[in-house]
């Protein structure tokens, strides 16, 4: 024997039943679940993805940043190695000429104007 199906009419579904879940005890819902339940399914696959997605963006830029300080530190140490390098050049090219370092720093002369304005007077 087959099972015979009757049409029932279906009240109305409000806000409030959407609400409170009493949409899901429907009958269309209850011959439907497999499609409900994959589209469950997918929605929690996409909603961890972008979570993913999101904690690579953070890594990605933590790591650009300290790209960053790296490239500024390698050119301050270019710099001051190049300063190194022109420092030594020029003290071999000052000991070749034979040129040393002075222990005393020089006097300063002063010349005062005075004594030749007396003359002109």
């Amino acid at each position: 024997m087959a099972k015979r199906t009757t049409y029932r009419p279906q009240k109305k579904l409000t806000f409030i039943d959407i609400i409170k879940g009493n949409f899901l005890n429907r009958d269309e819902v209850k011959i439907h679940y497999k499609y409900f339940l994959l589209l469950f399914i997918l929605m929690m696959a996409m909603i961890y993805s972008n979570h993913l997605v999101n904690k690579k963006i953070k890594i990605v830029n933590a790591l650009k940043e300290e790209t960053e300080e790296y490239k500024s530190r390698n050119a301050y140490a270019q710099s001051k190695l190049i300063k190194v390098k022109m420092e030594s050049e020029l003290g071999k090219e000052v000991a070749e000429d034979s040129l040393m370092t002075l222990e005393n720093h020089p006097h300063k002369l002063l010349i005062k104007l005075d004594s030749t304005d007396a003359k002109a007077k």
